[in-house]
């Protein structure tokens, strides 16, 4: 028996996303699971020695993981889950690979809570950008977005937000925190720089 077929199921989101995502998901767009996510899904993994079918499960809940968006912006993991049932079966994943990959995208909900190996990677990925360089760039996106859904704020009070959360965030993976723990601090000083310089 043959394993599900990947691929197609990669290239059928990918273009879905691509086409139906609203433009105005400045952050949560195409390039947020494509370009962002996944590779860092595919990395953590690599780093945390998973097998291939662990591999095959996380992949495909990163790729699907925020497909909700194509219907709605709030409560879009239900959605995403929804879609990975109605969807994956036709690529050949099987009831017990459903569940799964569906636990890994609602362990994508804020506060992130996972219970399994598979969903801590899949939260470490999601929120990968916190502990990287292009922080800033990630965080303008995402105040761009929460504006375009009715959540306008000052700059100020932006990062304020971006300082608490930062402070709150932890990685779950002994390798998130080895690529991202280090970066992750170095934002935090550089927002609290930002807001001391502000008053």
């Amino acid at each position: 028996m043959s394993g599900p077929d990947f691929l197609a199921a990669k290239r059928y989101i990918l273009e879905r996303l691509r086409q139906e995502l609203p433009q105005n998901l400045y952050y949560h767009g195409y390039h947020h699971t494509r370009d962002d996510v996944f590779p860092a899904v595919k990395r953590l993994a690599a780093l945390e020695e998973l097998d291939d079918e662990d591999r095959l499960l996380l992949s495909t809940g990163a790729l699907y993981h925020d497909s909700g968006y194509l219907e709605q912006y709030h409560d879009n993991e239900v959605i995403g889950v929804r879609l990975v049932n109605a969807v994956l079966p036709q690529f050949g994943y099987s009831d017990e690979q459903l569940r799964i990959i569906g636990e890994v995208i609602m362990a994508t909900r804020l506060p992130q809570a996972p219970d399994t190996h598979l969903e801590a990677i899949m939260c470490d990925a999601d929120l990968d950008s916190l502990g990287r360089a292009d922080f800033f760039v990630v965080s303008h996106r995402l105040r761009l977005e929460m504006a375009a859904y009715g959540h306008p704020s000052t700059v100020r009070d932006w990062y304020e937000g971006q300082l608490l959360f930062l402070r709150q965030h932890r990685y779950f993976t002994e390798s998130a925190r080895r690529l991202r723990e280090g970066g992750k601090e170095k934002n935090v000083q550089e927002i609290r720089r930002l807001l001391a310089n502000s008053d």
